[in-house]
């Protein structure tokens, strides 16, 4: 005779009713791995914080003593003496974030729409064809993108690193999918019934109801524009981007340093904070299109 397993309801669903030590065990298992995957970020402020003489000292210690924020301000003057405007790279670098966010959400959103929920002939092949995409990365494909926007006429402008990010198969994929278990085709045909075009069906349904995809995706994008060096697509020194000025500013030996912790707490953390306003939505989109890592 089968045993009986208790149940109880949660959010509306019935679950399996573990112990309270299987609860505590989890939750303590949790914990530390979470521990030692914020670890690097805590060791990256402290290094931030810490005098010429920490920086450099036998046996390296995790721990400043004496916090300074000396470092930040050495970076800014840095900053501040280059010929070009620090201005003008926060510029560019917000530039080139937003329109290629904002272009990736518009074309992947439209492209997703169209391949999870308008029949039209060879659309099984192509969703293939750009799931198999996502096996190649970036290093992999530097050549032929580098080949391509030369021959576009493209290098040394913003546009050869927007253009390539509204081109992104990552967020179409996301989108594909949610959209695939999250709208129903009776939805989309009342839409249709009631006189709605195509377009105001995808505008007015289908976004609404995958806010979580497209808030996924957007924090995706950002993170990769935001850290985008550009340096092998731009090569004017007006048009380069903060997270380059920083690198080429911090690399002139062991006296700066504390300059360049200083400019990878300021580089790490406006991802981190969008990342963790948004993390809900995150792990719901990844439950719904299939990726758990």
């Amino acid at each position: 005779m089968q045993k009986t397993q208790k149940m109880r309801i949660r959010n509306h669903q019935v679950v399996l009713n573990r112990s309270v030590g299987g609860d505590a065990g989890i939750f303590t298992f949790l914990a530390i791995m979470g521990f030692f995957m914020f670890l690097p970020m805590v060791y990256v402020i402290m290094q931030s914080l810490k005098p010429l003489d920490e920086l450099f000292i036998f046996p390296p210690r995790f721990w400043v003593e004496k916090p300074t924020f000396g470092n930040f301000g050495s970076l800014f003057k840095l900053l501040s003496d280059s010929w070009v405007p620090f201005s003008r790279y926060i510029f560019n670098t917000v530039f080139i974030t937003a329109a290629g966010v904002f272009g990736n959400l518009f074309f992947s959103s439209l492209a997703a729409y169209a391949l999870a929920k308008i029949p039209f002939p060879g659309r099984v092949g192509i969703f293939k064809i750009i799931r198999s995409s996502l096996m190649f990365t970036a290093t992999v494909t530097a050549i032929a993108n580098f080949l391509t926007l030369s021959k576009l006429g493209l290098l040394d402008n913003h546009l050869a690193i927007i253009i390539p990010a509204w081109g992104s198969t990552l967020g179409l994929y996301l989108m594909k999918q949610f959209m695939d278990s999250s709208i129903t085709d009776t939805v989309l045909e009342s839409a249709r019934l009631d006189g709605c075009s195509e377009l105001k069906t995808f505008w007015v349904i289908a976004m609404p109801m995958v806010k979580p995809a497209w808030l996924t995706l957007i924090i995706y994008s950002f993170q990769g524009l935001w850290n985008a060096g550009a340096s092998v697509y731009i090569y004017s020194e007006e048009l380069k981007t903060l997270n380059y000025a920083i690198g080429q500013i911090t690399s002139g030996g062991i006296a700066r340093a504390g300059a360049s912790a200083a400019g990878t707490v300021i580089m790490m953390i406006v991802p981190i904070l969008v990342f963790i306003i948004s993390q809900s939505n995150i792990i719901e989109t990844m439950g719904s299109s299939g990726m758990k890592d």
